[in-house]
């Protein structure tokens, strides 16, 4: 869905911008729906002669001036697509997600040759980059994912209001999490330290945000049946939520135990809204939080420790204060979507300007 928002905010600033995705897909409809121009391809195979040749005949219909994908597996229609236009177009990729795969052959030279830039959206991707793909360094532009702050902007949500709908009382300490259902996102250790500061807390409540993904209800099954297991009867699941600006309002403290993040922008919208942290200490969270200042980092996958990180947030309104003013000064110096469109919208101009 971040592809909407980027559209969003290019069209805010008057270049035409359309969207091509897979057809009846929640891109599609979102698109859709937001009422940006919307072009489908309909694939999932790498390589595709006839969606080629399709992707040709729009481009040189369309007379676009760029072309800029957020996956890499686009790059095999894309770039072959564009090799036969014979025109100068600017190819752009975002790398969202790392590979473990190196992919340094003869036919992925032949498809990276044609990017112009790629867009890396942390460190730890951008590492990656270089280990896997052909991409010389200077290719490549470390940009963050942002968040629109406006939407984000605690002082726009009345938190009470948000919590009484939920049932959650005035004197409940809420820990929040929002992540779909999906190994490696943490569910495990978060139900494991609340069990532990159950014993400690009676007031604490826990809000858990979001829903499985296609094939990955099995795995909700399991992470509810591990609550009911550890008798913690004081979450409340949302279940999928559109309006998580609100969600993260009603939180005291944010949980990110995430096992292994490319970026995580649900650590920044709770970062800009205003809400301290207890995140792991793995890949794209270290662009993102500032131990000691925005949140306390502890070591992925280890519960006690996570446990014990929680406990001081818990038992020190002070510093809950400090994280919060300082998450959302770091999310606008850092993370406003409208500064990162800007840095976008100069690259573009670089490898469009000839």
């Amino acid at each position: 869905m971040f592809t909407i928002t980027a559209a969003q905010n290019l069209l805010a600033r008057g270049i035409e911008t359309h969207i091509l995705c897979y057809p009846e897909s929640s891109l599609h409809k979102a698109s859709e729906k937001a009422g940006i121009v919307t072009h489908t391809s309909k694939t999932k195979t790498y390589f595709s002669p006839f969606e080629i040749l399709k992707l040709r005949k729009l481009i040189k219909s369309e007379d676009y001036t760029l072309v800029h994908t957020q996956a890499s597996k686009d790059l095999w229609l894309l770039s072959p697509a564009l090799y036969l236009t014979k025109k100068r177009i600017s190819l752009f990729l975002t790398k969202q997600v790392g590979s473990y795969i190196v992919k340094k052959d003869l036919l992925h030279r032949f498809i990276y040759k044609r990017v112009n830039k790629v867009f890396a959206i942390s460190k730890v991707i951008e590492r990656n980059l270089l280990d896997t793909c052909p991409i010389p360094k200077e290719k490549i532009y470390l940009l963050h994912n942002g968040v629109d702050i406006a939407k984000f902007n605690p002082a726009d949500i009345d938190k009470t209001q948000v919590r009484n709908e939920l049932g959650i009382q005035s004197s409940e300490i809420v820990l929040g999490m929002t992540s779909r259902f999906s190994f490696g996102k943490g569910h495990e250790e978060f139900l494991l330290a609340l069990s532990a500061l159950n014993k400690e807390f009676p007031n604490l409540r826990a809000l858990i945000v979001g829903e499985a993904s296609f094939g990955e209800k099995e795995y909700e099954a399991k992470i509810k049946q591990l609550a009911v297991n550890l008798n913690l009867t004081n979450i409340i699941y949302t279940g999928f939520r559109s309006d998580t600006n609100r969600m993260f309002a009603a939180m005291d403290i944010f949980v990110f135990p995430s096992h292994s993040e490319a970026f995580g922008i649900a650590l920044v919208e709770a970062m800009a809204i205003g809400t301290a942290s207890v995140c792991s200490n793995s890949d794209g969270i270290l662009d993102i939080a500032i131990d000691g200042e925005t949140s306390f980092l502890f070591e992925k996958q280890n519960a006690e420790d996570l446990t014990a990180k929680l406990r001081k947030l818990i038992t020190s309104p002070e510093t809950r204060m400090k994280f919060a003013a300082n998450a959302r000064q770091r999310a606008i110096d850092y993370f406003d979507m409208k500064s990162l469109t800007n840095k976008v919208i100069s690259v573009y101009k670089e490898y469009t300007s000839a």
